[in-house]
């Protein structure tokens, strides 16, 4: 068969299906390409003539295509159409219904690691553009600004008032690294007289270890599934500052009531106390639109921390913060001292991103991606235990009876190639349920299904 020429798809699509047309479509052709009846390098029809032959609209035949290219079933070559990408194995099928036993020794391991996002397979037009645009702009003479570029900090001004409801200044904004750099530069500079500082229980094992490397008296703080126990945290002022994740609690998934998050303002307003607010992943939501930023209510008690790593990827390694002028004005006061600039050109990328809506297209292309995925995912688990915090993230949680049953479950999957996080790991000193953290972000569809129909083995046998 020539390469150059289109293949016929006979492909029958069931508009009374739960499943939208779309996916059926992207999983009939993945189920080809994974049983070699697409072989690497065909071309397929353009969005127009399969939509035509399907009597679909090219709407459902582009989002189709578009998810296959997120997950690197295919590629688009610029005048030439569109091409099956050669995966490598994809002539196996990649559905084993009890999947072998002796997976430690073999090469394939899968992670289900939470809050790790899809990797992109091939680099998007849109992408391609800002970096030319960094490679054709002069770059500063000196140092780079210790705040970041003012332009980048007017975008993220602009992004956050439109998708958080953050009103700031770009004087308001320091770019960094990420969450965990935006924190580490708190405790270094700011929070520099502070004894005790408090971290949900469970909670982000970075912001934990940030806090003990700095040498400061962590205090737990305890979380239910609505998110933080504000009347848990002390009365006496003695926290200098809480680390808190309250539209979308890591790892459990709650999200903070109202009435609780005035109660935690008006705590920190009494007792002169910083609030932390990592705002990691508030982008995805599936039940309702994201909820409004605690620095929304009270800019002068809230230090708001973002990343760009749940949408770009974490590669890009970018970052904001946003606070008090004069807070922000002693990071940048310590930055220039130790030389922690930001890199000029990620962030001159970054600018170039926001201006041209690929942010905010990637957020709205991801997030039905991430959907599907939750949904498959509490599927094929919802009958082995309570699912929590699937409504929102790159992650559920799987509650399991006790921590034997667990260990047993975690054992086993590892010892069949699919690594899995255990509840308890994330815990403390408080008690609660114990359970698996499953991410459903990172893997392709494939290796997602092997892992669930692992972890379903593991259940049923750790049971």
């Amino acid at each position: 068969m020539s390469r150059s020429v289109p293949v016929e798809l006979a492909v029958t699509l069931d508009r009374a299906a739960a499943t939208a047309l779309p996916q059926q479509l992207a999983g009939a052709l993945r189920d080809r390409v994974r049983d070699g009846e697409l072989r690497p390098g065909v071309r397929l029809p353009s969005t127009r003539d399969l939509a035509r032959q399907l009597r679909v609209s090219r709407a459902v035949v582009q989002a189709a295509y578009d998810q296959l290219h997120a997950e690197g079933w295919l590629l688009g070559r610029v005048g030439a159409g569109t091409y099956v990408a050669d995966v490598g194995g994809a002539d196996t099928p990649t559905r084993p219904a009890t999947p072998p036993r002796q997976r430690a020794t073999a090469a394939r391991v899968v992670s289900l690691r939470p809050g790790v996002p899809l990797a992109e397979t091939r680099p998007h037009p849109t992408w391609r553009r800002a970096w030319r645009e960094v490679s054709a702009s002069v770059p500063p003479a000196g140092y780079p600004d210790p705040l970041g570029l003012v332009e980048l900090r007017a975008a993220v001004c602009e992004y956050l008032g439109r998708a958080r409801g953050v009103a700031c200044r770009p004087d308001e904004v320091m770019i960094t690294t990420g969450t965990s750099h935006g924190w580490q530069l708190l405790l270094d500079a700011v929070l520099t007289d502070a004894r005790r500082i408090g971290v949900e229980d469970p909670g982000y094992r970075k912001a934990v270890a940030a806090v003990r490397r700095a040498g400061r008296e962590l205090v737990d703080v305890p979380v239910d599934r609505d998110g933080l126990i504000v009347d848990a945290l002390p009365r006496d002022g003695a926290l200098a500052a809480v680390y808190t994740t309250p539209a979308h609690q890591f790892p459990l998934g709650g999200r903070l009531p109202a009435g609780r998050r005035y109660a935690l303002l008006d705590w920190a307003r009494r007792h002169r106390s910083l609030i932390i607010e990592d705002d990691y992943d508030s982008e995805f939501r599936y039940d309702v639109a994201p909820l409004p930023a605690l620095a929304q209510l009270d800019r002068a008690s809230v230090v708001y921390l973002g990343t760009a790593s749940k949408t770009l990827g974490p590669a890009l390694r970018i970052g904001w913060l946003v606070a008090d002028a004069d807070v922000v004005a002693r990071l940048a006061a310590f930055r220039s001292e130790v030389n922690d600039l930001p890199a000029w050109p990620v962030q001159r990328a970054l600018l170039a991103l926001f201006r041209d809506g690929h942010v905010d297209q990637t957020v709205r292309r991801v997030r039905r991606t991430y959907l599907d995925r939750c949904r498959r995912v509490c599927a094929a688990l919802a009958p082995y235990g309570e699912i929590v915090g699937e409504d929102a993230g790159l992650h559920v949680n799987l509650l399991l009876p006790d921590a034997a049953t667990e260990a047993r479950v975690c054992a086993i999957a590892a010892t069949n190639g699919v690594e899995v996080d255990a509840l308890s790991d994330l815990r403390r000193s408080a008690s609660g349920p114990r359970g698996l953290v499953v991410g459903y972000g990172a893997n392709s569809d494939a290796d997602l299904d092997y892992a669930l129909a692992t972890l379903v083995a593991a259940l049923r046998e750790g049971r």
